[in-house]
């Protein structure tokens, strides 16, 4: 399954997001002791601009404050997917059919856990992609991590 925050802090951060008119692309948090680190993702058809991050930071840390739902010392990070979007979803992965993924599988594949795959479709939880002009099928459940492959025009 896709490294994400806690289901409990989605659902806390999620409505904030949206309420302030980005779409909520995800949310990933790093626990490491004194580093760690609750990383939010936000975007929108115009683009993510230093101020957007700072309005959204600002409402999160509010209901951060005041829910208190992550216990230790963590660093708040709002930030556009940028072009190595990452995909936390299926619809992720259905917007994005035809373009290269870079993937981090659970338990490997053909002795593979990373790989670069192109998206072809997905089917019932079923990642349907071509790897090295081979088609192949992956469940969703065993990607670890997978962001989109920067194309340069």
């Amino acid at each position: 399954m896709i490294r994400q925050a806690p289901a409990k802090l989605l659902k806390l951060l999620e409505p904030i997001v949206e309420g302030l008119g980005y779409e909520f692309v995800g949310a990933e948090y790093l626990s490491q002791g004194k580093h760690s680190v609750l990383r939010v993702f936000i975007d929108r058809a115009e683009g993510i601009l230093v101020e957007d991050c700072e309005a959204v930071s600002r409402q999160i840390s509010s209901m951060l404050d005041v829910e208190d739902p992550i216990t230790g010392i963590y660093s708040l990070e709002v930030s556009s997917p940028g072009m190595d979007r990452p995909l936390f979803s299926l619809e992720h992965f259905e917007r994005f059919i035809g373009r290269d993924v870079k993937l981090l599988l659970s338990t490997p594949l053909d002795k593979r856990r990373k790989m670069t795959v192109t998206l072809k479709q997905i089917n019932t939880g079923i990642v349907h992609a071509e790897l090295e002009g081979k088609a192949i099928e992956i469940d969703f459940e065993n990607i670890e991590k997978a962001h989109l492959v920067p194309v340069f025009d």
